[in-house]
């Protein structure tokens, strides 16, 4: 780990200072989201955040051969008897969470859970670099459903209650002003098919807290979103995940992804 984390420096110095990769969208998404800072701390915050950034590619490597108890060490996880309680009322559950931290290391939570987890995903362009990542992301018996194929498998499962894990941060091809919201000082739009999802398949919903407590080490905490989606009115399920998704990034600014163009519409 420290010869990848010392390869992960060397990667700092060519995304950070030769090519600036994403530098002016990374700049400008830090700036605009905390108005309040200084330029001095803006640029420290981007600084930190390519630190951090290169150190997760150095993780997801060592995370191919590292041993459970390794992880077990490294990876807290807090309140699962949340999603616990939810799985024993036999209710399906989202695990909805954000783009903070290494949100990679959640494909160890089939190892600290009996309940099945299932990760919702796109798949990526490249056939290879998606077949590689399937089977990092499966190791420890995470499940992967396509965007695409999520809605009928919950609604059609008979084997019982799983968890589903949502990553929900991202900007959505198509825009509904229903689900536009204030994130970050900023008029954001966000998808509507995990809300509607929960309510339809009256799911309880709880939010992934990621933090980083020092390097390679991080704490994964369950927060209350709902306990079942299908009696709460329209867009509350989204204003709490946005309201929850804020503070995890205000706690740690540098951890979030800045390099995703999140505000392009």
């Amino acid at each position: 780990m420290s010869v990848l984390y010392a390869i992960a420096s060397l990667g700092f110095i060519l995304v950070y200072h030769i090519f600036g990769y994403r530098k002016a969208t990374v700049l400008q998404n830090v700036a605009r989201s905390f108005p309040e800072k200084k330029y001095g701390e803006v640029q420290a915050i981007v600084k930190k955040f390519y630190t951090c950034f290169v150190g997760y590619f150095a993780e997801i490597i060592k995370s191919v051969s590292v041993p459970a108890e390794v992880l077990d060490e490294k990876i807290t996880f807090e309140n699962l008897e949340l999603i616990s309680q939810h799985i024993n009322a036999k209710r399906n559950v989202i695990a909805c969470l954000g783009h903070c931290g290494n949100w990679e290391m959640l494909y160890f939570m089939p190892h600290k859970i009996s309940q099945e987890v299932y990760a919702i995903y796109r798949p990526l362009k490249s056939r290879s670099i998606n077949r590689l990542m399937i089977k990092l992301r499966s190791r420890f018996g995470l499940k992967l459903l396509t965007d695409t194929e999520v809605t009928r498998h919950v609604l059609t499962k008979k084997s019982g209650p799983a968890v589903y894990l949502f990553l929900a941060d991202q900007c959505p091809g198509m825009t509904d002003e229903k689900y536009r919201f204030t994130l970050l000082n900023q008029q954001t739009y966000f998808f509507s098919g995990m809300e509607k999802l929960a309510r339809k398949g009256q799911m309880a919903v709880v939010y992934l807290n990621i933090t980083q407590l020092s390097k390679g080490n991080y704490r994964i905490t369950c927060m209350p979103v709902c306990s079942n989606a299908e009696i709460t009115t329209e867009g509350a399920i989204t204003q709490k995940y946005v309201d929850l998704l804020t503070e995890n990034i205000k706690e740690e600014p540098y951890a979030w992804l800045w390099t995703h163009k999140r505000w392009k519409r």
